[in-house]
Formats: structure tokens, C-alpha cells, sequence
């Protein structure tokens, strides 16, 4: 099975042909195909390519499946002993993916 690294929103993800994933918010609408440049690694079998930060002309490709909002996330604050607490939380925006080609 041949697999790929790659960045995008800051973080880096391992993917196979037919993977699905959330991802940072990508400015792209449901049906439309991504093509992510900036490929770290990639392998296949027994073998591994580096790249030094990226592999030249090495792309990922996914379509888009969804975009939607995650659970929410609650951020509690307080001090102990004084009455002071404050709740925060928010939802965060992420981009479904399905890979089509490493």
C-alpha cells in the first residue's frame, strides 16, 4: 500500500488511497478536488521516501466531502475559593476529505 505525509492546517496526517479525514477548514466547496503540494514522506512497501522539507512534485489528491462544525468544546475556568468561574467553549470548522490518489 503506498502512503503519504503531508501538512495542511498546521498539522500533518498519514494517508492511504480511499482514507476519509477532517481537516482545518479549506476554502473549497462540497464535490471539488484539493491537491495538497506539501508531501513530507511517502511509501510504499519496504521503502521511504524524505523529503528535505518537501518531495518535488510529489501531490496528494482528495475531493471534498463535507464541510461542517465539530462538538463543541467547553473551556472551563475558575479559582478555588473566591466564586470566580468562567465558562467559554466554540465549535470548530472542519473540511471532510476523501483521498483519491497519493
Amino acid at each position: 500500500m503506498a502512503y503519504a505525509i503531508f501538512k495542511t492546517g498546521g498539522k500533518q496526517y498519514r494517508v492511504e488511497s480511499g482514507d476519509k479525514l477532517d481537516v482545518e477548514k479549506l476554502e473549497a466547496e462540497v464535490g471539488d478536488t484539493v491537491k495538497f503540494e506539501e508531501v513530507l514522506a511517502s511509501g510504499s512497501g519496504d521503502g521511504l521516501q524524505v523529503g528535505a522539507p518537501f518531495i518535488e512534485g510529489a501531490t496528494v489528491t482528495a475531493k471534498v466531502v463535507d464541510q461542517f462544525r465539530a462538538k463543541k468544546v467547553i473551556a472551563f475556568k475558575f479559582k478555588r475559593r473566591k466564586g470566580h468561574h468562567k465558562t467559554k467553549g466554540h465549535r470548530r470548522h472542519l473540511t471532510r476529505l476523501e483521498i483519491v490518489s497519493v
